[in-house]
């Protein structure tokens, strides 16, 4: 199972918001949600993060057996 926990930590680290990824950033309060609940996210969500970010895959998501 793929989850983001790691995504909120890195987002902390930035000083990015939630509210700034939807307003600044155009990511949907759908995809932000799925995020939440570890949900299936499209590649091009976590491409776009990675970018936002300036980070990689592995500093927001994480495989989990």
């Amino acid at each position: 199972m793929i989850v983001f926990d790691k995504l909120w930590k890195t987002l902390k680290e930035r000083n990015i918001s939630q509210y700034k990824l939807i307003k600044e950033y155009k990511i949907s309060t759908g995809q932000l949600d799925r995020l939440r609940k570890n949900g299936n996210v499209n590649t091009y969500t976590l491409n776009t993060l990675c970018e936002i970010l300036d980070c990689k895959l592995e500093d927001i998501a994480e495989y989990r057996k």
